[in-house]
């Protein structure tokens, strides 16, 4: 017989506060329990059985398809049945919880029921952010612990929600959620592992780029912010959970604990606070499909309101001149990454929100606008490949197709991370700038490479931070787009 929390019987809530203090309730007691039960074991205590907890859930239920008009993308179910999802970590998610609670409540006027579901918590997942247990046990204690407590189960994290593949067994309920609780939990430990920085810290606008001079001059930017007392940010976060507050602000519990790490981590990422979350991060993915695939698959449980990609790109176009920008509104993709998740017969679409704040703010810090706009930004097709060295394949057959397909530019980032935007229902957006035009006889150099960087990343990347500035401005409620939604779409954002 397991040895597992007491059972705690569902509860139906109006009030979506109360149905989220349950939540917590729920969590923090079947959490505790496998804690303590882990602090035991670490001391040398054997359980004699079992030892589980399990996640809390929510769960809603309609009769009809009538529900209350709105113009969000999310927020709602489709039609009768019952729904529900596994739920993790209330703490990190209590605002987006309560809004998603908020808004079912609106659209159909139904009650809440919140309880403890079937689905195990991995001991794995219960483990606190400074928690390091598992490292110190012996080899045959850690083999111990795998009989003693619940492992990670991959047939509970699969993305088949987010794919559109998952079909419900009978009499099983339909999802509210694109991720389950354990899909989540695994994303946030994998974030800690790419990125070097707790998910926290992760603010709600991402930036991503595959040069470290950008992150150089972002590192830089964060930290005259928090020089200024009036700055709209009030936390900058690197590596190792390395925190500058704001001058004039107090330091917070927990702030001690950062250490810059010996080296940085694969993907490191950089955060610019703002208090409602509502800043910016900025991630280093590096080079290649593979790389930007993996940190959106993690990033995308966070339910962030919109990630863009600034990076260079070769230019195709023998107009084009080096320095110039480009803005993708169209993806060729053979990265292929995605290809079993996402066919490739599947359109990414430009999201015209994204495209609109880009370009605005390609004029604003330009002081370029109208006609002249085009001079140095180019709107077209972006090909991403999953070959360095595309150029030295035989009979020219990669710029054919580029060719035919009408790309004005190429990368090997920007299709995947606007296709997984498109798959997880993250919007998405990309501008380039071109760094060299090997179709052309322009290679990079390392003195010319040097130069160019220097003088173009801090325009750049200014852009892509008006872009957020006004998207934010704009409200996120018109940014998250119903062109992302399926026919029989989850209700939580």
């Amino acid at each position: 017989m397991a040895q597992i929390p007491d059972f705690t019987e569902p509860t139906l809530h109006t009030d979506p506060a109360e149905a989220l203090s349950q939540v917590q309730r729920i969590y923090q007691q079947q959490i505790g329990h496998l804690r303590d039960a882990m602090q035991r074991f670490f001391s040398g205590e054997t359980p004699a059985s079992h030892v589980r907890a399990f996640y809390p859930f929510v769960r809603v239920q309609t009769t009809t398809v009538a529900r209350a008009a709105t113009q969000l993308a999310y927020g709602f179910v489709e039609g009768p049945g019952r729904y529900e999802t596994t739920l993790t970590r209330p703490d990190l998610f209590a605002n987006y919880y309560a809004e998603q609670f908020r808004l079912l409540r609106n659209s159909h006027n139904i009650e809440l029921e919140v309880g403890i579901s079937s689905q195990p918590i991995p001991i794995h997942f219960s483990f606190a952010e400074h928690d390091h247990i598992e490292g110190t046990l012996t080899a045959q204690r850690r083999m111990l612990m795998r009989d003693v407590f619940d492992l990670p189960d991959l047939e509970a994290m699969d993305d088949g929600i987010a794919n559109g593949t998952w079909a419900p067994r009978p009499g099983e309920a339909q999802p509210l959620s694109l991720f389950t609780a354990p899909r989540v939990d695994y994303s946030l430990h994998r974030l800690r592992h790419y990125t070097g920085t707790a998910p926290e810290w992760f603010q709600n606008f991402v930036l991503f780029t595959n040069y470290q001079f950008y992150i150089d001059e972002f590192v830089r930017l964060g930290h005259a912010e928090m020089a200024k007392p009036d700055s709209e940010y009030v936390a900058f976060i690197e590596p190792g959970n390395v925190v500058t507050r704001r001058t004039g602000l107090p330091a917070q519990p927990g702030d001690e604990l950062g250490v810059a790490p010996p080296r940085l981590p694969q993907m490191p990422a950089y955060h610019l606070m703002r208090a409602d979350k509502s800043g910016i991060t900025m991630v280093n993915i590096g080079v290649g499909p593979s790389n930007a695939k993996t940190i959106t698959d993690h990033i995308a449980v966070l339910r962030p309101h919109a990630w863009m990609m600034l990076g260079h790109c070769a230019g195709l176009r023998n107009s084009q001149q080096l320095g110039d920008y480009v803005l993708a509104h169209a993806y060729v993709r053979e990265d292929h990454v995605l290809d079993e998740e996402l066919p490739l017969w599947v359109p990414i679409p430009a999201l015209a929100e994204i495209q609109m704040a880009l370009q605005q703010a390609v004029a604003d810090v330009t002081q370029i606008e109208d006609a002249d706009l085009k001079r140095i930004m180019r709107t077209g097709t972006v090909a991403s490949t999953d070959n360095r060295n595309w150029e030295l394949l035989p009979d020219n057959m990669p710029q054919r197709r580029f060719s035919q397909s009408r790309a004005v530019a190429l990368d090997m980032e920007s299709a995947t991370i606007a296709a997984n935007g498109f798959r997880f229902r993250v919007p998405y957006g990309t501008l380039l700038c071109v760094s060299d035009k090997p179709l052309h006889g322009e290679i990079k150099l390392p003195g010319m490479a040097n130069h160019f960087y220097r003088e173009r990343v801090d325009q750049h990347l200014r852009i892509g931070m008006r872009a957020i500035d006004i998207l934010r401005a704009g409200g996120v409620s018109r940014l998250h787009s119903r062109k992302l939604r399926s026919f029989a779409e989850v209700a939580f954002q």
